[in-house]
């Protein structure tokens, strides 16, 4: 947030080199033969402080509108509009500020030649007035923009550090002397040009968006009003959001907490930012268990604690699950508790049901606590899936873990940690751990083929001629030839941000990989409808090669959202062509995965 107030502290001393700022100038000048700080300093104050109030209702009023109703689309647009045809049109600018200006007018026109620090200030405000309407239709498109996400206080932070850059400008162009207006003056015919032609392209967007042609275009045009500088300075201040993701990706998070070195908590978090809780009655080893009440981190003070992020279609989660369950079997009467923090990726992973669902169908007998607003995960400062942590009876988190690997390493702290609370050792015992399918270990030698999204928010080397059409139906098509881990759509789909949505029957997807294992994160119609399907490997049936969610012929089933195993390669893993056609409409395909 500092950053950001920089940054736009820096857009507004950017503005002296905007015509906008030339109707105020000469109020400004007018008293360059005064005391700056008497005169000068003071009405700059005034300038700001007016500019945020006035920019800050019209961002209140915005969100108004644009919230109000279904018909926030139409309201954005209609403002989009008003602001384009007062870029394109000064006499429409000058008659929808008319009263502001008016005002303005009286008040400076009044106190312009009095002198003192509460006149200098109050004739700020009055040239403040002046000002906001000047840069009201650039900066209205981005306060209509921005409306659509509510006013905060946030907002008037920004606002006013953007006045504050602003007024610098200005008293470096004071201090300068009366030499800076004139030759500001002299480039006006230019800009007024360009005011004009960023009036007809925002118009053009508005007429884009109203007729469907590119549902982005109102996002683009809300930035419309800023130079290629300041947009480059935003793209690097503040990214699109990155989302949480499994081993290779770090999501800004908060630290509510203190932290070590690594970022990683010194003391077991709050767990209350629980949505559900499941497996709680069934945990007799815990305190309060009978009574099903959510664990608590004084709750589970006298116990050994491993908490294990995951969710339930990360395939790198569901290779770590059978060392987990082994470890709280294996120690559960020796005083450890293993909580699932279950933190979804991809929507359906939020209904409790298909979770519960997961729960019973991969044996998992541990409390696990559904962590859908990502307070928990917050609350560790958690960057990945899955993550492992590992705390003592104190409540101090000893070790983590992040990723798949290094099991013995993490049983030995379990048992060390044990040893610790119980004072006295543990039998040794060997741990024998009895997974298959989607739960068997990769074979990370073989694995050549990155994970894989199908929504255009993070897809990579996607090959359909043409790219994404992004968010509308469209026919796609396949090249005749892949490079390895190129992947195209084929036939009607709808690309959204997560998740593309077949719209046909004999839709498909064609995915050149290296790996032994392939899975697709697949869910049936939104109707809830199974969808059958049939995969191929180079061009033939997978046949010994199938995997646990496919025959050997390739056909299968989507029941429900989750991962399924489509190929399990025999012997030494090699390059294929793997090909998917969904038989019925309606299938939604999220990301591949590989093992």
């Amino acid at each position: 947030m500092i950053f950001l107030v920089f940054l736009a502290f820096c857009g507004g001393i950017l503005t002296i080199l905007s015509p906008c700022i030339l109707p105020v100038l000469p109020f400004v000048f007018a008293r360059s033969d005064q005391p700056f700080r008497k005169s000068g300093l003071p009405l700059l104050a005034g300038m700001a402080a007016t500019f945020t109030l006035v920019a800050s209702l019209a961002t209140v009023g915005g969100a108004w509108a644009v919230h109000a109703d279904q018909s926030a689309r139409i309201a954005a647009l209609v403002l989009f509009g008003i602001f384009g045809l007062a870029l394109l049109f000064s006499s429409l600018a000058e008659r929808l500020s008319r009263p502001l200006v008016q005002l303005g007018g009286r008040l400076s026109g009044r106190l312009a030649s009095s002198p003192g620090v509460v006149n200098s200030f109050f004739l700020g405000v009055a040239t403040g007035l002046l000002w906001t309407p000047c840069a009201g239709p650039i900066l209205g498109l981005i306060l209509t923009g921005a409306a659509v996400n509510g006013a905060s206080a946030h907002t008037a932070i920004l606002l006013l550090a953007y006045a504050a850059g602003a007024a610098t400008s200005l008293a470096l162009a004071l201090l300068a002397g009366g030499r800076v207006f004139a030759a500001m003056k002299r480039s006006l015919g230019a800009e007024v040009w360009v005011r004009r032609i960023l009036g007809v392209a925002v118009l053009t967007g508005v007429a884009a968006v109203g007729f469907g042609l590119d549902r982005g275009v109102l996002t683009r045009l809300s930035l419309a009003g800023t130079s290629k500088f300041e947009q480059r300075l935003v793209a690097f201040a503040a990214p699109e959001h990155p989302r949480p993701a499994r081993i290779d990706a770090n999501p800004a998070v908060g630290m509510p907490v203190a932290v070590d070195s690594d970022g990683v908590p010194e003391r077991m978090p709050d767990l209350s930012g629980a949505t559900a809780w499941i497996n709680l009655p069934n945990s007799p080893n815990l305190p309060n268990s009978a009574n099903a009440q959510p664990l608590t981190a004084e709750s589970l003070r006298g116990k050994v604690v491993v908490v294990d992020f995951w969710t339930y279609s990360c395939i790198n989660c569901l290779r770590s699950l059978p060392y987990v369950e082994t470890w709280y079997k294996k120690y559960k009467d020796s005083g450890l508790v293993v909580l699932g923090v279950h933190t979804p990726e991809f929507p359906f992973e939020k209904d409790e049901a298909n979770v519960r669902q997961a729960v019973r169908d991969l044996g998992i007998d541990y409390p696990v606590a559904m962590d859908n607003n990502y307070r928990i995960w917050r609350a560790f400062n958690n960057r990945f899936w899955p993550a492992h942590y590992f705390i003592d009876a104190t409540g101090r988190v000893r070790y983590h873990h992040f990723g798949e690997g290094d099991y013995a390493q993490s049983e030995e702290w379990i048992r060390g940690l044990l040893e610790e609370r119980n004072h006295q050792p543990l039998p040794h015992s060997a741990t024998k751990i009895a997974a298959n399918g989607a739960e068997a270990p990769a074979d990370f030698e073989a694995v050549e083929s990155p994970e894989t999204y199908i929504g255009y928010n993070r897809a990579q080397h996607f090959a359909s001629p043409g790219g994404f059409d992004e968010d509308n139906e469209r026919l796609y098509g396949a090249p005749a030839r892949l490079a390895l881990n190129q992947w195209a759509l084929t036939g009607q789909w709808k690309d959204e941000g997560q998740v593309a949505v077949a719209l046909a029957a004999a839709n498909g997807i064609v995915y050149r990989f290296h790996a032994r294992d392939l899975h697709l994160v697949l869910g049936p119609s939104s109707d809830g409808a199974p969808i059958r399907f049939r995969v191929t490997l180079d061009g033939k049936p997978p046949g010994e090669n199938h995997g646990m969610d496919t025959d050997a012929e390739g056909f299968g089933t989507v029941a429900e959202s989750r991962l399924y195993q489509l190929i399990r390669q025999q012997g030494s893993p090699r390059t294929g062509v793997f090909r998917i056609e969904f038989l019925t409409p309606g299938v939604r395909a999220f990301a591949f995965t590989f093992g």
